[in-house]
């Protein structure tokens, strides 16, 4: 992989003295604020944008100092961008939350008055990244249309010499549950090809955000192993293999918003 001075600048100001991307996400918006109203006993409405600017700063500056970059969002987290440690570069999110729920392919959109320009020059980012909903089984109309919205993005980081880490989260179609056993036996085909598509010299993406391409729900013998069986553990691990064989690009690996011990078990088949 090929990287010109400039993003190369800004890679090394994500990364720690090995090299590694250890970065912390705190761009959450809805969920947060949802998660925000739940623990404090209100409505979702009353979460204040004070308080989340609020939550984001005190992440910040407590995890900072232990990680090599923050991903945080223009609409509540610049406040604590300023807040972060010497050592943390700063990523910062691009697209709306959330999706278009007034048709059908969970398409995406952008924050409307927020530029890649305005990302780099104003607010300071060593990276843009912009999350899609994305399943290769879609209609390829609906999937057209996100590779022409992933190539527009590609093309303003290049013009503005800025690292675009792209991240996609599987879903269903046909409405189905992303946690169900049905899903996670199509999951390993859904985030291989996505890797597979992204990776594409066309897009210009220069780091992947990706799901494990297995459930360790449905795991044999894995430690949050709940049934029933979807694959094996050495069918996992291949899995594993097959979806890291495809990718021409780094890539990190999400949680996903999956439970501490599911994450940390599918981290353990991932090493």
């Amino acid at each position: 992989m090929s990287l010109s001075p400039g993003k190369l600048r800004h890679m090394d100001a994500l990364s720690n003295k090995a090299g590694v991307i250890a970065a912390a996400a705190m761009d959450q918006r809805g969920s947060l604020a949802k998660s925000l109203a739940t623990a404090k006993g209100v409505s979702q409405k009353e979460v204040t944008d004070q308080m989340m600017q609020e939550f984001k700063t005190a992440v910040t500056r407590i995890l900072t100092p232990h990680a090599s970059a923050i991903l945080l969002d223009p609409e509540w987290g610049l406040p604590a961008a300023k807040a972060r440690a010497k050592n943390a570069g700063l990523l910062l999110a691009y697209e709306n939350s959330g999706y278009d729920n007034t048709q059908p392919g969970r398409l995406p959109d952008l924050l409307p008055h927020i530029s890649v320009k305005r990302l780099k020059e104003d607010m300071g980012a060593d990276a843009v990244k912009i999350l899609i909903y994305y399943t290769p089984f879609d209609d390829a109309k609906v999937n057209d249309i996100k590779h022409a919205f992933v190539e527009r993005i590609g093309a303003e980081c290049e013009t503005y010499d800025i690292p675009f880490f792209l991240e996609f989260v599987g879903y269903d179609p046909q409405g189905g549950d992303e946690k169900g056993f049905e899903y996670a036996q199509k999951k390993p085909a859904i985030v291989t090809g996505s890797m597979e598509e992204f990776s594409k010299p066309q897009y210009k993406v220069d780091v992947l955000k990706v799901e494990v391409p297995v459930n360790a729900n449905y795991v044999v013998g894995s430690s949050v192993f709940k049934g029933p069986a979807a694959y094996t553990r050495a069918e996992a691990l291949d899995y594993f293999r097959k979806a890291a064989s495809v990718a021409k690009k780094p890539f990190i690996y999400l949680s996903a918003g999956v439970s501490n011990a599911q994450f940390i078990e599918s981290l353990g088949m991932a090493a």
